[in-house]
């Protein structure tokens, strides 16, 4: 990567199309992005509370329809969004609009939570066009931002146990729904994957003659709108946001 730019101050190299997402190789941070349609994409940069945008960068390259960029000074931990430019026509199914701030749909890790607000929206709620309508309203306050993390695997030394299929049995749970009332296990564990992996649990499962956990719905996932109105929330997890971060709930 000899190709150096600077970039309002930040260092910017071409970088790979692939692996999508960000991705860290303990030096800097490569960031990719598929769009067919695309005119410009900004990789948006935020504080480590994730409220305040210190910084844009347009990613450099175009390859195969995946916008890419390396960057030499993005590290573990970094909050990140993308701004997408391109046409807004609805008619066409076009619905570009850079004042959203949008998810990463390779991210790794999510931080923050989902604020219901009007101006998560493209178009904007109660206008006469409705959906044909534009939104100029910033929603990157409303949403969670994605989190640069390390990719390693290094927990993989032990082999599978390789159980026969006529010897398996599965059980399916849901990992807050399994723990949360359990008498033996510290309350602060509760409905989460430490409380799951506890040696209270997996010993109930075994005496169960479990040999397989299928878990329920992990992935990121928001409460809709209609049911936080209501003083509810989604316990099931069927519309996740993000198919690579876990539920941030069910971590401790």
């Amino acid at each position: 990567m000899t190709h150096d730019t600077v970039r309002r101050g930040r260092r910017v190299w071409p970088g790979l199309p692939y692996p999508f997402g960000a991705t860290w190789d303990g030096s800097g941070t490569n960031f990719a992005l598929f769009s067919a349609y695309a005119e410009k994409v900004e990789l948006c940069l935020f504080d480590e509370m994730g409220k305040h945008e210190v910084e844009r960068i347009a990613l450099p390259e175009y390859t195969h329809e995946v916008w890419h960029g390396y960057l030499p000074d993005v590290h573990l931990g970094q909050l990140y969004g993308y701004r997408v430019y391109g046409p807004y026509n609805p008619e066409q199914g076009f619905r570009f609009n850079h004042h959203k701030l949008l998810l990463d749909p390779y991210a790794k890790a999510l931080r923050g939570r989902l604020r219901w607000d009007d101006a998560l929206y493209g178009y904007t709620i109660g206008d006469p066009r409705a959906d044909l309508s534009f939104d100029t309203r910033d929603s990157a306050p409303f949403i969670p931002k994605c989190q640069v993390i390390d990719p390693a695997f290094t927990w993989g030394g032990k082999p599978p146990p390789a159980i026969p299929w006529d010897r398996t049995i599965i059980y399916e749970l849901h990992v807050r729904g399994f723990s949360m009332r359990h008498p033996d296990l510290p309350k602060h564990i509760r409905g989460s994957f430490e409380g799951l992996s506890s040696a209270v649990i997996v010993d109930y499962l075994k005496n169960l003659a479990v040999t397989t956990v299928e878990l329920m719905p992990i992935q990121a996932f928001f409460h809709d709108r209609h049911l936080v109105e209501r003083g509810l929330s989604n316990y099931w997890g069927y519309n996740p946001i993000g198919f690579f971060a876990v539920h941030a709930d069910y971590l401790c």
